[in-house]
Order: C-alpha cells, then structure tokens, then sequence
C-alpha cells in the first residue's frame, strides 16, 4: 500500500500528490493522509482514499500495512511532527522536494530511501536534502488527463482556490494589467467555490482542474504556486503572477525564476 502524506489545508498539496501517483505509480491506488477540505472532491484525488490526519502517524503506516510513505513538500512534516523512529520497518521513504523558505522552515527531518526533486531549489536545500536520503533524482510531474469547463477565446482567466481576499487581489491585478495593454477582455475565475462579493464583470467557472483551459486563455493571472507555474510552462509568454506570501512556500523565487 503507497500511503501519501500530504498534511496541508489547500489544493496544491492533493493536486501534487495525484499528479505523483500518476506519473510514477500509474495512478495505482493509494492512500492519502490530508485535513484538506479538497479531499472530498474526486476531481481532485481521483481513484484515492483520503484519510484524515490523526493519532501518530507510525500508527497509521502499520494499520494500513504501507510499503512505501511519500511526504510531500515538508521533510519533517509541517510542524516537524514526522521522525524517523515513527517508520515502521521495511517502509520505503519518499520526498516529493520544493521550494521552501529555508529561513523560516527549520524542522529535522526524515531519511529517505528516495528524494524526487519536482522543481529546482537552492543550493543550501538540495545540499541538506542529499545528505539524508539514498537517492536525490528530478521528476517532471505529468497531471492525468482531464477535461474541464469551456471558456471562450479571448478570456483572461484568474485560477485561484482562495483565500477570498486573495482573488479580489488577483482580480485586481488583472484590471491593471489589462490598463497597461489597453484591452478590456472577460474575466473568468476558475474557483471550486464563488467567493462573496466576486464583481458582477467576473464570471465563475467551478472547473478543476483548471490546466485544459490554458491553451485557449489569452492571458492567465494567478498566484505563483507550484502547479500554476509548472502547468503554465508551455504558455508562459501569457503568464502574469502576483506572488502571495505564505508560512513555508517561496512563491516569490519561484515567480523570479519564471518570468527569467
């Protein structure tokens, strides 16, 4: 049994995993440990078993009877809960590596038999992790085929799960960034839910997941989260990305590094 760790509150967290489970196990069953609120939604966990987080995890791995244990983005778990001494036996470990805000992030963390790096990250955090782990390898995620919501030629589309006042701000950003080329397109927000007080010009699209709908998009205006960023590659000459601060995500490298 692949049990996949991946204790955050958002949507990033479930849409790397899936796309993990996806490019290396076939999407093979597997079971996720997340308090996500998303994890309700099979769009986004497809064919997987979401768990909430509870009790320590050693506990869990030996109910489930797990052969291998992914953790994702957090080596020591978000709040250093992970140790090693928690892994049963004969477990194979896994890291699914990001950018951190190693200045803010200090937790020990885990050995791992496995460390798949899935964007590039500082020299100092590749250096720590090849220290613990067996093996320290890239891995280009592949998100599994989907479909999603039409959207008309021309829009410009905003994908954002929230905070509420995060989206007012994107919406915002793409007002200004539409002045400055002189156009007024349709704003469409690609959201699980519609946030309150969303401007009556804005129209909403529940779609998830929102990459089927790049291609025809004439701009997107997002966040710099790691699957934004990742996914928009193929269309980055269309992309513009307000970075939000977050507790251990460096979106402002990642946006950085993106735009060079």
């Amino acid at each position: 049994m692949i049990v996949c760790y991946a204790h955050g509150g958002g949507l990033g967290h479930l849409t790397r995993i899936r796309a993990y489970l996806y490019t290396v196990h076939g999407d093979a069953p597997a079971t996720i440990l997340s308090a996500s609120p998303f994890g309700a939604d099979p769009r986004v966990v497809g064919p997987h078993r979401v768990l909430p987080v509870r009790g320590p995890v050693g506990d869990v791995l030996r109910e489930l009877r797990a052969s291998t244990f992914v953790v994702d983005a957090f080596p020591g778990g978000i709040d250093g809960e992970l140790t090693g001494t928690m892994i049963p036996s004969g477990v194979r470990t896994v890291h699914l590596a990001r950018l951190l805000r190693e200045e803010a992030y200090r937790r020990r963390p885990l050995n791992f038999d496995q460390v798949f790096l899935v964007e590039e990250l500082t020299g100092h955090h590749r250096a720590a992790l090849s220290g613990i782990a067996g093996s320290v390898v890239p891995l280009e995620l592949t998100d599994p085929p989907s479909t999603s919501a039409d959207l008309a030629d021309g829009a410009w589309l905003i994908p954002h799960s929230g905070p509420s006042a995060e989206i007012h701000e994107l919406i915002s950003y793409a007002r200004e960034c539409a002045g400055l080329e002189g156009v007024r397109p349709r704003l469409v927000l690609a959201s699980p839910g519609r946030p309150a007080s969303l401007p009556d010009d804005v129209e909403h699209l529940d779609g998830y997941p929102a990459w089927p709908l790049f291609a025809r998009a004439a701009r997107v205006i997002s966040a710099a989260g790691f699957n934004v960023v990742r996914q928009m590659r193929p269309w980055r000459d269309k992309h513009r990305m307000l970075p939000f601060p977050r507790r251990w995500d460096d979106q402002f490298t990642r946006a950085a590094r993106a735009r060079r």
